[in-house]
């Protein structure tokens, strides 16, 4: 079982040092979740609390992905990186194709990146784009930024966007792509793709969506294999927990270890002496 210690709502300035310690203490990885502003009110319910409010308070950091990755990633000689998720949709797709690939570079392959298509109308208008037709556009967004990270002339011709022969450099290594999401149709993308990012969710429902992942790929006369499942659980926290997770499939845990002993108010140094005593205690 791979864990990867969280950066939601974390203080920006710790994140180098929460790096470091999870380089030095043997975590696999990094997961650093997206979002460009946050809006005072929002007619947009979000889709993952039952009563629509959001799981932050105004004014929480949320940092550039592809920035904070690009500092991390110098700091760090094994630690991966994965976005939990960030929205192609949400952007130009050679603003993002440039962003993603120069942080693929720095990370020197240790960049996983995690996609989703987006819930919120307004930071979707805001940005200047459109909100419906997202998925569609996402689905051929990931297929042109795979040819702008190939090596060598690119053309691109679909429904929504039009590339002329071009390059970009710097071509970076492989950049495995994982979807996020909970509704059947992300299970389905992800299913096309490399890998699936649940959200909080019980190990009992994270289980059930792997294996409709499963059987989604199996149509496609495709396996498991190689295929990575990261996800945050809500009742997982002891050995077996994790046994049973790893036993049906799911490859990694997004975590904030510093919960379980000094809760969401911890200071730095509380930080990493829980991410310390949670391998101890699960003896990895």
């Amino acid at each position: 079982m791979r864990f990867y210690i969280s950066t939601a709502f974390l203080d920006t300035r710790e994140a180098v040092e929460i790096a470091r310690a999870a380089d030095d203490l043997g975590y696999y990885g990094m997961a650093i979740p997206d979002h460009v502003i946050n809006l005072e009110t929002l007619a947009t319910p979000y889709p993952y609390t039952k009563d629509g409010a959001r799981r932050w308070e105004a004014f929480t950091d949320w940092p550039d992905p592809w920035v904070m990755i690009g500092a991390v990633a110098l700091a760090t000689t094994q630690l991966h990186f994965v976005t939990t998720v960030y929205l192609p949709a949400m952007r130009d797709p050679y603003s993002a194709a440039k962003a993603i690939g120069t942080a693929a570079v720095l990370a020197e392959g240790r960049l996983q990146l995690g996609v989703g298509v987006g819930w919120c109308r307004e930071e979707f208008e805001l940005l200047g784009q459109q909100f419906e037709r997202r998925g569609k556009r996402t689905d051929e967004m990931l297929e042109l930024m795979k040819a702008l990270w190939s090596p060598g002339w690119t053309e691109f011709a679909g429904e929504f966007y039009t590339a002329p022969r071009l390059e970009m450099e710097p071509t970076p290594p492989p950049i495995p792509i994982y979807v996020g999401g909970l509704s059947d149709i992300a299970l389905r993308r992800a299913a096309r793709h490399d890998g699936w990012i649940g959200d909080l969710i019980s190990l009992d429902q994270a289980l059930e969506r792997v294996a409709t992942v499963g059987r989604l790929r199996a149509e496609k006369g495709l396996t498991m294999d190689d295929f990575e499942v990261i996800t945050p659980l809500t009742d997982a926290f002891l050995p077996e927990h994790y046994e049973r997770a790893a036993a049906g499939g799911i490859t990694g845990i997004i975590t904030m270890p510093w919960m379980f002993y000094s809760g969401p108010d911890a200071s730095l140094d509380q930080k990493i002496d829980g991410m310390r005593r949670f391998r101890e205690d699960l003896g990895l």
